[in-house]
């Protein structure tokens, strides 16, 4: 009965908040806002019941096709000429302030969390590391902010990610080292991962590409097709590079770079399918956060997660950030902008089931879990809240300075 209960709460909260989603952005209502609100309410905190496990069949089979989903469409929407162009903004905040970000966040982990294995805390760190474009969505939306800044969040919030990934698949294997994969040495075991899974990856896409978009200009491929093959190669990607013992979320990355470098028409049918599919996978994803996550660790929530958490979204964000930056000619506020909007959101969401799907267990180390699923609870709250407002108030500050 309470999973017929639940597939009818999300059948009417699809309904529901597509008619209504204008309405409620104008009041600073996100969808990630209202699906893990409305998970919650479904989830046996509210119902009753026993708590839907972290590594339940369904919700892992809907976290890989979510994560190749979102890891494919960012890299697709990644233009390699554009990026080179206006490179030094988001170089900065992936190569020096995100490393910082890690490494400050595991040294005060520890200090928060002095029982925990420093492996956990770093592991933590990388759950929190990647940031999500869409829960800030009012902002690279808004054109009265300057493209740069819009492009540098979109450039660092689909390449953080990638970039993270191969880092957490290293620490999991670290972790589980007693694993038949890591008795042979988990360097050798994470290099074949991220070498083969890269080249699966950019094979697939490229070859991919080439006849996808060979069959778009000979009119062979229908209309409806053009937006579903593209996503149906990212998700062959994945299973090419684990049958020759690559990473199928890497191969689905590269897949993704090569394919929306190569076609640009084809990079508009990723997008367009990313805005729509994708964004229901999406917001599934954040509505299985309020279902499973939260039940999951809420006991474990205490003063120093509070602490912690909020940290992690301001401080341990925003100086690697601002410091980042250097000497370049970034002022202030946009630094303080920068910043603040780096929400954790999908990816860290996602993170989190690969750990759990790698580790098969959260025992003895809830709390590193329950912290980060505070986080990015607080993190859809307050980024959500104040997206437009802070967007509407820098966009006036940009409009002035521009006036002097």
């Amino acid at each position: 009965m309470h999973e017929h209960l639940v597939f009818l709460g999300i059948s009417l909260l699809i309904l529901g908040y597509g008619v209504f989603s204008g309405w409620l952005s104008k009041r600073n209502v996100s969808g990630p806002m209202i699906f893990t609100a409305v998970g919650v309410l479904l989830s046996p905190l509210v119902l009753g019941g026993k708590p839907i496990r972290f590594n339940a069949d369904a919700v892992q089979v809907l976290a890989e096709i979510t994560l190749i989903i979102v890891l494919f469409s960012d890299a697709a929407a990644l233009d390699i000429a554009r990026l080179r162009q206006h490179w030094r903004l988001p170089f900065r905040l992936l190569f020096v302030a995100l490393p910082v970000t890690i490494i400050v966040s595991t040294a005060v982990g520890l200090r928060f969390f002095p029982n925990e294995e420093t492996l956990y805390v770093l592991l933590l760190a990388l759950i929190l590391a990647p940031t999500d474009a869409a829960l800030g969505k009012a902002v690279v939306s808004d054109k009265r902010i300057p493209e740069t800044v819009r492009n540098t969040i979109n450039v660092e919030s689909g390449l953080n990610d990638g970039i993270v990934f191969p880092v957490l698949l290293t620490v999991l294997a670290m972790i589980s080292s007693g694993s038949e994969q890591a008795q042979s040495g988990w360097v050798g075991y994470i290099t074949q991962q991220i070498l083969f899974g890269a080249a699966a990856g950019a094979f697939v896409g490229r070859i991919g590409a080439r006849i996808m978009h060979k069959a778009l200009e000979k009119g062979w491929m229908a209309h409806q097709y053009a937006n579903l093959a593209p996503v149906a190669l990212a998700i062959f990607a994945f299973y090419f590079a684990e049958f020759f013992h690559g990473n199928g979320y890497i191969a689905a990355f590269f897949s993704g770079l090569f394919l929306g470098n190569t076609s640009a028409r084809l990079r508009h049918r990723v997008e367009l399918f990313a805005e729509s599919e994708g964004e229901l996978f999406i917001m599934v994803s954040f509505l299985i956060f309020g279902l499973v996550f939260i039940p999951a660790t809420y006991t474990y929530w205490d003063t120093n997660a509070l602490l912690y958490a909020i940290l992690s979204l301001t401080l341990l964000r925003m100086i690697p950030v601002i410091l980042g930056f250097g000497f370049m000619s970034v002022d202030m506020p946009t630094r303080l902008f920068y910043g603040w909007f780096g929400p954790r959101g999908i990816a860290s969401i996602l993170y989190i089931l690969v750990a759990v799907h790698t580790l098969e267990t959260i025992e003895g180390h809830e709390k590193i879990f329950a912290v980060a699923s505070l986080t990015i609870l607080l993190s859809i709250v307050l980024h959500g809240l104040s997206a437009q407002p802070l967007a509407i108030r820098y966009a006036r500050y940009i409009k002035k300075k521009k006036a002097y």
